[in-house]
């Protein structure tokens, strides 16, 4: 496009000098400076621009020193000014190193115009409340996240990003600020009582807090080419006793430059309240929640999270409240209607008769769940399920295909790579310690297990396509309740389910069994694969449900979903026979079935595990051929752990009780009481007899 940008700021994308010449194979990079100690992130890369001649031209001028300044990138380091002497001032880095194709994507999204990024199974594509947590764990302040529609009910994070939510947290930050305004304030003895309002504060900042750097500023500046004495840095800055609670010294005292750009950050820290309390004055002129959450969409907020939905219901309240944005990055962008992809584009007012957008960002997977429209004939001969962005993948249009995934184990990953081309795994897959452990209690790390009928009754169907198998949902339970009983958090475990009956029997049966149980509780979500699509979590617990025909699930692009939602572990309940002989199903299927189809667990293996994945385990494992057996072995550890439990309180008590005496009668106790360990009474087949050698004891004494 002929308004690319030259030079792009990457700030903490490369980790280092090497992994940024990684990412830009085929490329010549030229570091502006020759001290490898001085080639630090950030960088500032500087590409050659394309020119615009026409194609017999460029065969004229295509000779080698053009060729080569086109592949050589202009790399520059740069500091990041020293933002304050406290730890919370630091900035916080990207940890995660990006291979050259998301390096490619994050280039082209930096640029002008329309990118296209399929971004296949990667982390990138979470929940709305785990893109959150990640913006929050980068450099960006919270103050400036905002999530707009229903669905900011339904975060499940610990702050609340909705508009009222966001203006309590502004308010709440307006009074921590003003404290320490008034912080300040008395560490430079100035009287009254400044820090009342934000207006207030802005008046002291100006006539007390200003004079006094700049009065600082006179006495330490170079004069005349002549350093000044070091140490008149420290001696002459006003700001001691305010920042008597940060990491001490606050000056090192060896270069004027490092002690002045020190000061300088401890300015900037101080400015910074100041310039938030005056972003904040607005709430204290503003008295209706309605105002103020306005206010703060319109200038405060600059990540805005909604749906296509919600942008088409209040485009007309946006627009009137004069709602500008320049950039777009729509997030599932393959499972978004056609029409509905135009709404977000136009929710501003053009500039001059040009609209002020800049940026158009479509994240996407092509291979996953198309729309929802529930008319067959829309579906089919109108074919509306065509998302725009299938659409433009199918017509040619570039697209930067990501080539890694960082999800799964690369064992699960192999479920589902087949349907991408070159789908491989990135680094922290092989090497994070929670993909080499093994799953504790199972034998392998994903299995397909075959369901027979229940009581001879196999798949039900009590409304028309209200698809139930009870055999299947009572195992899926019992696997979860075991999965708990050994330690596994609740929370990390979810069950899916291919049709909405059999995710309301799996809900009856939770709240029947466990769903009041605090041993065990319920699992984060009990849903259909559909509705679960975006989103993942450690262990998955899946139920095809079918036992006559495959269904839907001879969609490969609901497979893939099913397939791809499960970080560390993957459990199947199925008709085997029925589905490994789906034509369309045989590349996953074959993997699955090529281990044992009936469940094997190891439950003396306990969360976490410290077996490696893939090690032979030292405990014995126990085969489960069908339901009904793995129910009664539930129940059977469930109740072995419920008396385990009391035996342990009333030998702990005992012992107490014994400690007690001992306490009590001193010297007349010793050598009576004994020392015993409540982890070995567990141990014990027969506890009675423990307890009555403390009874005779106790008797004896």
């Amino acid at each position: 496009m002929p308004n690319q940008i030259a030079s792009l700021d990457f700030n903490d994308t490369f980790l280092s000098i090497d992994h940024l010449k990684a990412s830009f194979p085929g490329y010549n990079i030229k570091v502006t400076v020759d001290n490898p100690a001085l080639q630090k992130p950030p960088f500032r890369i500087t590409f050659p621009l394309r020119g615009g001649k026409g194609k017999k031209r460029k065969e004229e001028d295509g000779n080698e020193e053009k060729t080569e300044e086109a592949k050589t990138l202009i790399v520059e380091s740069h500091v990041i000014p020293n933002r304050g002497p406290y730890p919370y001032n630091q900035p916080k880095r990207n940890t995660i190193q990006f291979t050259h194709t998301q390096i490619e994507a994050i280039r082209a999204g930096m640029q002008p115009g329309l990118v296209f990024a399929n971004f296949y199974i990667q982390g990138f594509l979470l929940a709305l409340n785990q893109l959150f947590e990640k913006i929050m764990a980068l450099d960006i302040d919270e103050r400036h996240l905002l999530r707009l529609g229903h669905g900011e009910e339904e975060l499940e994070t610990e702050k609340d990003f909705s508009r009222y939510g966001r203006v309590n947290y502004v308010l709440g930050r307006r009074l921590e600020l003003l404290r320490e305004v008034g912080r300040l304030q008395e560490s430079l003895g100035v009287p009254g009582d400044v820090s009342y309002t934000c207006e207030t504060a802005g008046h002291f900042f100006l006539y007390q807090v200003m004079s006094r750097w700049e009065e600082y500023i006179s006495k330490v500046k170079v004069k005349g080419g002549k350093l000044p004495d070091v140490a008149d840095v420290s001696s002459f800055f006003p700001f001691h006793q305010y920042f008597v609670n940060a990491p001490q010294p606050i000056f090192k005292g060896k270069s004027y430059e490092e002690d002045m750009e020190i000061s300088e950050g401890c300015f900037r820290h101080i400015k910074k309240i100041f310039t938030q309390l005056e972003e904040f004055r607005a709430f204290e002129l503003l008295r209706s929640g309605l105002d103020r959450s306005k206010y703060l969409l319109v200038k405060e907020a600059k990540i805005i999270a909604m749906t296509c939905t919600h942008a088409a219901l209040k485009r007309h309240d946006l627009v009137e409240l004069g709602f500008k944005y320049d950039n777009i990055l729509m997030e599932e962008s393959a499972q978004i209607l056609e029409i509905e992809t135009f709404i977000p584009l136009l929710l501003q007012n053009p500039q001059d008769g040009f609209s002020r957008l800049k940026r158009w960002i479509m994240i996407g997977d092509h291979h996953q769940l198309p729309p929802v429209i529930k008319n067959m004939a829309f579906q089919k001969y109108s074919n509306m399920e065509q998302s725009l962005f299938t659409r433009f993948v199918r017509v040619g249009v570039p697209t930067v295909d990501l080539d890694a995934q960082g999800r799964a184990r690369a064992s699960l990953c192999n479920l589902y790579n087949w349907r991408y081309k070159n789908l491989g795994n990135l680094p922290h897959v092989q090497l994070l310690p929670e993909f080499r452990t093994a799953n504790a209690g199972f034998l392998y790390d994903f299995q397909l297990i075959n369901v027979d009928d229940f009581h001879g009754v196999g798949e039900s169907e009590p409304n028309p396509y209200f698809y139930q198998n009870l055999g299947e949902a009572e195992y899926v339970v019992a696997l979860f309740m075991y999965m708990c009983l050994l330690g596994y958090p609740a929370d990390k475990i979810s069950i899916l389910t291919t049709y909405n009956g059999q995710k309301h029997l799996i809900r009856d049966i939770i709240n029947q069994r466990c769903g009041n149980n605090p041993i065990i509780g319920r699992p984060n979500k009990v849903t259909t694969v559909d509705r679960f699509q975006g989103q993942q979590n450690d262990y998955i617990i899946l139920s095809l449900v079918r036992t006559k025909a495959v269904g839907h699930l001879r969609d490969v692009r609901r497979l893939v979903v099913a397939m791809s939602r499960a970080r560390l572990g993957l459990y199947i309940f199925a008709r085997v026979s029925l589905f490994q002989n789906c034509f369309e199903l045989t590349p996953a299927f074959s993997q699955l079935t090529a281990r044992p189809l009936q469940l094997h667990i190891i439950p003396s293996e306990y969360f976490p595990a410290i077996r490696q994945n893939g090690e032979r385990p030292s405990h014995q494992v126990h085969v489960i051929k069908n339901m009904p057996q793995m129910a009664n072995f539930v129940y059977n550890m469930y109740m072995h752990m419920i008396q385990s439990t009391r035996h342990y309180r009333q030998v702990s008590s005992l012992i107490n009780f014994g400690k007690h005496l001992k306490t009590a009668h001193g010297p007349q106790c010793n050598g009576i009481t004994p020392v015993w360990n409540a982890d070995e009474c567990l141990l014990q087949k027969d506890c009675g007899q423990i307890l009555k050698r403390w009874l005779n004891t106790l008797i004896r004494f």
